[in-house]
């Protein structure tokens, strides 16, 4: 199968040619054809990394009129780098279409540059959803000529919370357009955008729904939390070759252990939100220039990116939700590249683990951790695999040769060797002298026997992390997590329907089976404690407190069930005894009406649901401050 068979035009044809495009993707067949022949929508469901670009782009250039200076296809994304990653292709790809002009449009630039661009005249917008609701607002963008919508990257934009900035979008572009949803997993807000804004959409699965890429080993290390970064650090060493993604929870982690990387040696960077849009550019460059070996990222800062042939993506710890895992996983292990998944966790994070594993339908292999032999014989054969490969200049180093000769002839070629390894690895012999195992041993992953369990209260550095704000923010516990069915867009809805005032600007989140714990500007903090305890969530009264470092809320969760449970008993029992006494009652007593400002909770619970919401969902808090404005112009080569 080639493009020109899936029917792609000939000069968009002669483009991809020349970028090294030979034989389309599956993805591509299958998407390619039906959006250039067929009117239905789609539902895509492909990993990152699959080619979906290509897929949705191709068709949608070739129906782009170009002698209507208007826009005619919308691409929305969750974060400023995929949208200019998806604008940098596009104009690729339209290299030899004369007149055509594909606008990124992201927070973090000037808007009056992209409004100006837009007065201009654009075709396609790629866009985040937050700064195109702005556009929409200020009455800048004419969607009546709109006739192509497409959501890149669907589940992440509904994990950021953008769900209703693309609810309003969708009610501005025309009822006729063509509507596609590229996604790598099908939570329910898909399936629902999908059922209330999408015509009979024909549904195209690559691979298995919420599996994680086939060429992909997963695989695990369970160390001590107080060990992960000197596991990570023999990973790298036991790799030499290694092209790969650390990702962390949190920005402030992100930068530590680039820091102690970088300091140690490695050649590595940082990426996330707090670095300047000038920062993240160059990191990137150099990381996709391979000048870099490691980039330790956050989620946020790291979506999006498209780097070919990465050997490794290590979790630095477990993601909450499978989703995440998914996308990070698929970063590597592309077109028909292998590639690992590697996962450094404590005991407390298996159960993640198990939980995953079930979701992908993959086993995790788990390794020891490289010991210092291990290490020191890798690096050797990586040296003589360097060796027997080098260029030698014959010409050039035969002027040097009798002198260096004369100067080392003394020596054996046994003994000649034993000091080029040296030179090279006296450093690293004496790094790994007496270096320590850093495995949990056996007896201690199957658990403690009863009568040596670990005092509660004595929390590892990793889970005191858990409960520490990251800067200008405070850390809030709240007693809803997953068991609950309580998800980042429930606690956006939570506040949003139950604050008043200014908008809350959320940070980190933290979801757990029992509670959660969530980061809010300091000075809203006690807004939104005092705001939740006056609420419920489907029945169950909410109770919100500044997260304490030693307390453990795992517990108090149980009590507090117990506590639940007892109360029910005693007022069942309550009810019992109220009635056996009206039944002794004179009958007028028992026609006596009601107060009528009594109301039971269940009447309660309904009224509260009616609430109308307030405000808007919160944006892409790791987005860039900072920015240049791009548009990508392509005229016709002569």
């Amino acid at each position: 199968m080639t493009f020109e068979e899936l029917g792609v035009r000939e000069d968009i044809l002669r483009a991809i040619t020349e970028m090294g495009y030979e034989h389309p993707m599956p993805v591509q067949e299958k998407v390619i054809p039906h959006l250039l022949n067929e009117d239905s929508d789609v539902v895509a469901l492909a990993q990152t990394g699959t080619g979906k670009t290509a897929a949705f782009g191709l068709p949608v250039l070739q129906r782009i009129d170009t002698s209507l200076k208007r826009p005619q296809a919308l691409i929305l994304s969750p974060t400023r780098e995929l949208c200019l990653q998806i604008g940098s292709d596009l104009a690729d790809y339209s290299k030899y279409i004369d007149n055509l002009k594909v606008l990124p449009v992201y927070g973090g630039s000037s808007i009056e540059s992209q409004i100006r661009a837009l007065r201009e005249g654009v075709q396609i917008i790629v866009a985040t959803p937050g700064r195109l609701i702005d556009l929409i607002n200020r009455n800048t963008v004419k969607m009546e000529n709109i006739h192509t919508v497409i959501l890149d990257e669907a589940d992440e934009m509904l994990n950021m919370g953008f769900v209703d900035d693309i609810n309003e979008i969708l009610t501005n572009v025309p009822d006729n357009r063509k509507m596609l949803l590229f996604s790598a997993t099908m939570p329910a807000e898909i399936a629902k955008i999908a059922k209330n804004y999408m015509h009979n959409p024909q549904e195209f699965v690559i691979g298995t729904r919420n599996e994680g890429a086939e060429n992909v080993r997963h695989i695990y290390f369970l160390v001590q939390a107080r060990d992960k970064y000197l596991a990570l650090k023999r990973i790298a060493d036991h790799n030499p070759n290694i092209y790969g993604i650390i990702f962390c929870r949190t920005k402030r982690d992100t930068q530590e252990i680039a820091d102690k990387l970088i300091e140690d040696g490695y050649n590595a960077d940082s990426l996330h939100g707090d670095l300047s849009q000038a920062q993240r550019d160059t990191v990137m460059k150099k990381f996709r220039e391979r000048n870099l070996q490691l980039l330790v990222a956050t989620d946020v800062a790291a979506r999006g990116l498209d780097v070919n042939d990465l050997t490794h993506v290590i979790n630095y710890g477990i993601p909450d939700d499978i989703a995440t895992y998914t996308h990070r996983s698929g970063r590597t292990g592309r077109a028909g590249k292998t590639g690992i998944s590697v996962a450094i966790i404590h005991t407390k994070e298996k159960s993640k683990l198990r939980l995953i594993e079930k979701r992908i339908g993959k086993t995790f292999e788990h390794l020891e951790v490289p010991n210092p032999q291990q290490i020191i014989e890798k690096q050797l054969y990586n040296l003589a695999d360097r060796i027997e490969k080098v260029k030698v200049d014959e010409e050039e180093i035969d002027k040097y040769l009798p002198g260096v000769k004369k100067k080392l002839d003394w020596l054996s070629g046994v003994d000649l060797l034993k000091r080029v390894l040296s030179l090279e690895f006296n450093r690293l012999l004496e790094y790994y002298k007496d270096a320590p195992v850093l495995d949990i041993p056996v007896a201690e992953k199957k658990g403690d026997k009863k009568g040596n369990r670990k005092d509660p209260r004595e929390f590892t550095l990793d889970e005191k992390d858990r409960r520490t704000a990251e800067k200008g923010y405070e850390r809030i516990y709240i007693n809803l997590g997953k068991a609950d069915g309580f998800f980042p867009p429930n606690l956006i809805d939570l506040i949003n329907q139950n604050t008043k005032g200014s908008r809350i600007n959320l940070g980190r989140i933290d979801l757990l089976s029992k509670y959660s714990l969530f980061d809010v500007n300091k000075g809203d903090a006690h807004r939104v404690i005092s705001a939740l305890k006056n609420s419920d969530f489907f029945g169950k009264r909410v109770y919100a407190e500044v997260a304490v470092i030693d307390k453990d809320y795992s517990a108090d969760s149980v009590k507090a069930k117990k506590r639940a449970s007892r109360s029910e008993i005693t007022d069942n029992q309550r009810d019992k005894n109220r009635s056996r006494r009206d039944a002794d009652k004179p009958r007028h007593d028992a026609d006596k009406p009601r107060r009528s400002s009594q109301r039971t909770r269940f009447e309660e619970v309904e009224f509260e649901s009616q609430q109308p919401r307030k405000g808007k969902k919160k944006r892409n808090s790791d987005a860039p401050k900072h920015g240049n404005f791009d548009i990508f112009s392509k005229k016709k080569k002569r």
